[in-house]
C-alpha cells in the first residue's frame, strides 16, 4: 500500500456528504464511495463537478456499490477486499434524516447499518480513524444542558430517528473500545453561510416560509418565545469541522457537538428572519401555550406549512455544550458563525428558489 491515504465515505451522495468530498478533495487522497445502486448516476454526475471543481482526477474518486443494511456491506467480494486492504480513515454517513420515518426503517438503517459498518472497520487493517456522524438530538427528551461527554439517558424520544441515531451512536460509543472513533453531532444543519445554498428545506425553513408568505402581516405576531432556542449550523461550518479534524488524532476517542454556543431564542431567531426578508420585527409575543395548541391543530400544516412532527423542535430546552468542538476546531481557526451573520443569505436563497434543484 502507498503512504496516500485512502477515505472510504459512506452517505454519498448527500447533502452533507457532497460537500465534505469537495472539502477533502483538497488533500493529496483516494477516495472509495460507497453508493447505493438507485444513486449510482447522481454519483457519478457529482463525482465530475467536484473533479472539475478541484482540478483532481475523476479516477481519484471510486465508486464501489453496496448498501450499509447489507452483510459486508453489499459490496463485491472483490469491493469489499479493496475498500478493508486500502482504506486508512472512514466516514460514515449514510442514515435516514427524516423526523417522520417509521421505526423499523429507522433501526434497519440507522442502527444495524451503522454496526455493520462498524464490523466492517474492524477488519481493516490500516484504519487510522473512523468518524462516525451522529445528531445532537441523541439528547431526545432531554432538557438542559447535554455534554459531549455525555450520551446515555431514559428521558425518551420525540420520534424514531432520535431512538435509531442514538442507539446508532451507543454502538459507535462502544466501539471507541477497538477502533480509533471520534462522533460527530450536529444540530439542526441549515445553508451555507456564505451562498445561502441547500438542498432540503426543513428546520428553520418552515419559518421562513411562514414569514415569506406575507411578511408585512405575519411579521407583527412573534410566534417564537424567549425560553427555547433553536441551535442552527450552516453546512459549510459543519462540514469545515469534520473536514479539519479528519486528520486530527487529538481528536480520536471524543465526541464534538457541532452547535452554535450561543443560539438565539426562538423569538429572536422570530425576528431576525422577519429583519432579514422586510426589515421589521414583531410588536407583540404570542403566548407559547397558545402556540404550540394551534401548531398542533390538525388544519396547521396546510395554514403555517410546518408539519406536525416538525413542532416539537422549536419547543426544545435544550442547550448543546461545545468545550470539546472549539478546543478541537480553535487551531484550524474554525468557529461556528452566529445566525445573524448569515440569514440574509439563506432567507434570499429561498426567497429566489421556492423548487429545489437536487443535484
Amino acid at each position: 500500500m502507498s503512504n496516500r491515504e485512502t477515505l472510504f465515505i459512506t452517505g454519498f451522495p448527500g447533502f452533507i456528504a457532497d460537500r465534505l468530498l469537495e472539502r477533502l478533495a483538497r488533500y493529496d487522497c483516494h477516495f472509495l464511495l460507497l453508493v447505493q445502486p438507485s444513486f449510482l448516476a447522481r454519483a457519478r454526475d457529482e463525482i465530475a463537478r467536484i473533479a472539475g471543481l478541484t482540478g483532481k482526477p475523476v479516477e481519484q474518486f471510486q465508486i464501489v456499490e453496496g448498501d450499509i443494511t447489507h452483510a459486508e456491506l453489499g459490496l463485491s467480494l472483490l469491493d469489499a477486499a479493496e475498500v478493508r486492504e486500502e482504506t486508512t480513515r472512514v466516514f460514515h454517513l449514510a442514515a435516514v434524516y427524516d423526523l417522520a420515518v417509521a421505526r423499523q426503517l429507522a433501526l434497519h438503517v440507522n442502527m444495524v447499518g451503522t454496526m455493520h459498518v462498524l464490523q466492517f472497520a474492524q477488519l481493516m487493517p490500516s484504519l487510522r480513524h473512523f468518524h462516525y456522524v451522529s445528531t445532537c438530538y441523541v439528547a431526545g427528551k432531554r432538557e438542559g444542558v447535554i455534554l459531549e461527554t455525555e450520551l446515555r439517558h431514559e428521558a425518551g424520544y420525540r420520534n424514531f430517528y432520535e431512538e435509531s441515531k442514538y442507539l446508532a451512536e451507543m454502538e459507535a460509543e462502544s466501539a471507541k473500545k477497538v477502533l480509533p472513533i471520534t462522533i460527530h453531532r450536529p444540530a439542526v444543519v441549515c445553508g451555507d453561510s456564505k451562498t445561502g445554498e441547500t438542498v432540503k428545506y426543513d428546520g428553520v425553513y418552515y419559518l421562513i416560509h411562514y414569514l415569506l408568505r406575507r411578511p408585512n402581516l405575519l411579521s407583527l405576531i412573534n410566534i417564537g418565545n424567549r425560553e427555547v432556542s433553536l441551535n442552527l449550523v450552516p453546512v459549510d461550518f459543519v462540514v469545515d469541522a469534520m473536514a479539519a479534524l479528519a486528520f486530527d488524532e487529538r481528536s480520536i476517542g471524543k465526541t464534538v457537538q457541532l452547535a452554535d454556543p450561543s443560539p438565539l431564542t426562538t423569538n429572536d431567531l422570530f425576528n431576525s428572519i422577519a429583519r432579514a426578508i422586510n426589515g421589521s420585527r414583531s410588536r407583540v409575543t404570542a403566548p407559547r401555550s397558545w402556540v404550540y395548541f394551534f401548531l398542533m391543530l390538525p388544519p396547521s400544516p396546510k395554514i403555517t406549512g410546518l408539519p406536525h412532527h416538525a413542532v416539537p423542535y422549536f419547543f426544545v430546552k435544550q442547550l448543546y455544550d461545545t468545550s470539546q468542538a472549539q478546543e478541537l476546531l480553535a487551531p484550524h481557526g474554525i468557529h461556528c458563525p452566529p445566525f445573524e451573520s448569515y440569514v440574509k443569505k439563506i432567507v434570499e436563497f429561498a426567497a429566489e428558489n421556492s423548487v429545489l434543484n437536487h443535484r
